[in-house]
């Protein structure tokens, strides 16, 4: 870690906050570009059943290989997922190998409700400016750096309770923006995400436009072509992350990026919920949990199996947060942000949501 990265200053109670040292908890993986939550999001929570039948052992297994401070600790029947609604952080995180950065360069908040069976996915732009009381003013992506460092000089906690400081502290940051008290979080590493469409034998999506770009000191090369497609895990992750060109290609956005991540997400939902991707689901759960760390318990990560195995793309409401760039931050637009919120908590709400109208042409759009 580079220890001279500065903190992000914080108001006097929130720099007296603590938060209890977590159980220990395995590092993340440091591996280069982190778009993976994409398919913990589709394995996870909508898995289909992978508790069931022949998939039993895998499932278990899957269990065991992902890292969480909370993985046996037993759900009471009232907060089981099956129950009531519950809301989650996710979070994808830069480690490319030599930056030194912790970077969440792709951050989600979800909220589902077991009672109307939907499902509510808000995306974040990585250079939001949320402009929260008690937080410094920057990029929303570099948050979960500067709370690792404060558990680690102001807290005095070893390594992998740090990590886990940085995971509550992002949870409790973006609760407060989003007026949600988020009950879980989920870390996940770049490789899952290319591992869990290879074993699904590629994903079929629309490619918008042209994207070529090449930087060969973190071997990064972009290489696609308009036209719909199936992408293998190493093209949908390009397809994913693609934002500026230096071949001649037109530059894209982090407003096109979240758009762009929504249409993989759901092509993985429905090649998960087809006979294919059904066959393919061992190897997927084990791409998953070799690529996540999460605080949600194992007995909850069933319930939400349970809960949602028959999920689709047609009933997952995806916002995009919006707003304006100026540099170096995306202002958001404090409509995005409070449609955003309104969504989550009707999500949240006891009976949940009917879908369709216009909101399921949209979900079907990003499919």
């Amino acid at each position: 870690m580079n220890a001279s990265t500065p903190l992000p200053p914080r108001s006097r109670s929130a720099q007296t906050r603590r938060t209890p040292a977590p159980r220990k908890t395995k590092k993340p993986k440091r591996r280069r570009w982190a778009t993976v939550l994409l398919s913990f999001f589709a394995v996870v929570i909508l898995g289909l059943g992978a508790y069931a039948g022949y998939l039993y052992w895998e499932f278990n297994q899957f269990l065991n290989d992902i890292s969480g401070g909370g993985d046996d600790k037993p759900i009471a029947s009232a907060d089981s997922a099956q129950v009531r609604p519950v809301s989650m952080v996710l979070l994808g995180l830069d480690t490319r190998s030599g930056t030194g950065t912790l970077n969440t360069d792709v951050l989600m908040v979800a909220a589902f409700n077991p009672k109307s069976n939907t499902a509510t996915v808000v995306s974040i732009p990585r250079d939001s400016l949320l402009e929260l009381d008690g937080y410094k003013k920057q990029k929303v992506n570099a948050y979960y750096s500067g709370f690792y460092r404060e558990g680690r000089s102001e807290e005095g906690l070893n390594e992998d309770q740090a990590y886990a400081y940085a995971r509550d502290g992002m949870r409790k940051m973006l609760g407060e923006f989003f007026g949600v008290k988020f009950d879980y979080t989920a870390i996940i590493n770049f490789q899952g995400f290319i591992d869990v469409v290879d074993a699904l034998g590629g994903v079929k999506v629309y490619v918008d436009q042209d994207m070529r770009y090449v930087d060969n000191a973190d071997k990064t090369n972009i290489d696609l072509k308009k036209g719909e497609q199936v992408l293998d895990g190493k093209q949908a992750l390009d397809f994913v992350r693609y934002r500026k060109s230096n071949r001649g290609t037109a530059d894209s956005s982090d407003f096109a990026r979240n758009e762009r991540q929504a249409r993989v997400l759901a092509a993985i939902a429905d090649k998960l919920k087809s006979l294919g991707g059904v066959t393919r689901l061992g190897n997927v759960i084990s791409a998953v949990g070799n690529n996540m760390t999460t605080d949600i318990p194992k007995q909850q990560i069933t319930h939400m199996l349970k809960a949602y195995y028959d999920l689709d793309s047609e009933h997952i409401r995806f916002i995009p947060l919006e707003g304006k760039w100026k540099s170096p931050y995306v202002y958001l637009d404090d409509s995005s942000v409070q449609k955003a919120r309104e969504a989550l908590a009707e999500e949240l709400s006891p009976e949940g949501r009917t879908v369709g109208g216009d909101e399921a042409a949209s979900a079907s759009d990003a499919g």
